[in-house]
């Protein structure tokens, strides 16, 4: 089987929630549609997020220009993706290379699944299991009435853990807004809190031991700059409450230096930052070897997958964001994601709604 062409086509998916970090705002999500076409005509799907809609179109050149690379060859995702890195090493594989590297790679993966009429989870070697999800598509940084309210709505719709977005100017504000969904939740809800990156390795340690003191938090993500390991190290040593970092890391090898700067407690890569299915597998034998919990960042639709083949699976990040260009969204069923047992990811488009969201 090799691949015809690859056809992208650039949508803004509206969200349910607009979502309030203490980097920026949210309120659609511009998804970049991969449809990899093969000559015995299965088409390989994955789509990637571009962040805001003025990356999708240089993130569109840049899968197109992957593409005329790759055209007549075969589908055999770690060859693909071997040519890729080959032709891109004086450019580097980071950013935006890797982000539509791991598009092709991802669509890849779900055409060879497809030809061998398996879904992806068997064909990484495991099998379909119900993956422990938080749900994360609320808690933003927004009154203190309203989160209540959310944190209440985003329970009930069968999650029994969330995430609550932190870093606002003020340390107090940050600590009223964690006791008020605490509050909320109840005990037997769990409970991450994300800062985005937004704090000083100084303040990051004294919100730290706020937390602490408070109790009852999973994790702590992000809690200074993505790729300061060192600094995430020293935070880590002062602080209780473990520390998550992860959806950062541009590919394996990232990962594999914060993991040995003893930068984290726990490892959340991103299946577009970390090189796709390829990368991810790459990952998950490096958190194995580390002995360090797995989670995912966005992505559920693959993320299940992957988890699924995860020696040391943790959590999966779950967002609809996807879900109005998808014909069957990912199940959910007592705060777990179901994988489909259907061939390949499992994605199919609704075209209707691609047509509609078209940008």
């Amino acid at each position: 089987m090799k691949i015809r062409d690859l056809k992208v086509r650039a949508v803004a998916a509206p969200m349910k929630r607009v979502l309030h970090t203490s980097i920026a705002s949210v309120s659609v999500a511009p998804l970049l549609l991969l449809d990899l076409q093969t000559d015995d005509g299965i088409v390989g799907r994955s789509y990637l997020f571009a962040l805001a809609r003025h990356h999708l179109p240089p993130l569109a050149k840049l899968v197109e220009a992957m593409a005329e690379m790759v055209k007549g060859d075969e589908v055999a995702p770690l060859e693909l993706e071997r040519k890729l890195r080959a032709r891109y090493a004086l450019l580097g594989v980071h950013n935006m290379v890797l982000f539509a590297m791991a598009g092709i790679d991802m669509a890849a993966w779900d055409a060879l699944g497809q030809s061998l009429r398996l879904p992806l989870v068997r064909l990484l070697g495991a099998a379909p299991r119900p993956i422990p999800a938080y749900n994360s598509k609320g808690l933003g940084i927004q009154p203190i009435k309203a989160l209540e309210k959310e944190a209440v709505e985003l329970v009930e719709e069968g999650f029994r853990a969330v995430k609550l977005r932190l870093g606002r100017p003020d340390a107090a504000q940050d600590l009223e807004a964690l006791r008020a969904v605490k509050k909320a939740i109840g005990p037997g809800v769990t409970l991450m809190v994300d800062f985005n990156q937004a704090l000083s390795v100084a303040e990051a340690i004294r919100r730290g031991h706020m937390i602490d003191d408070e109790g009852g938090v999973q994790w702590i993500e992000e809690p200074i700059r993505a790729d300061d390991f060192s600094g995430c190290s020293e935070v880590r040593k002062q602080i209780r409450t473990p520390i998550q970092i992860g959806e950062n890391f541009m590919g394996p090898e990232q990962m594999a230096q914060a993991l040995a700067a003893g930068a984290c407690d726990y490892v959340m890569p991103d299946a577009e930052r970390i090189g796709g299915v390829t990368g991810w597998m790459r990952a998950a034998a490096l958190a194995q070897g580390a002995g360090t919990e797995m989670s995912s960042h966005l992505f559920p639709e693959v993320s299940c997958h992957l988890l699924a083949a995860t020696p040391t699976c943790h959590w999966l990040e779950y967002v609809d964001w996807a879900n109005p260009v998808l014909k069957e969204p990912a199940a959910l069923k007592d705060g777990h994601v179901i994988i489909p047992e259907s061939p390949g990811c499992g994605m199919q488009w609704d075209e209707k709604a691609v047509k509609q969201y078209e940008v």
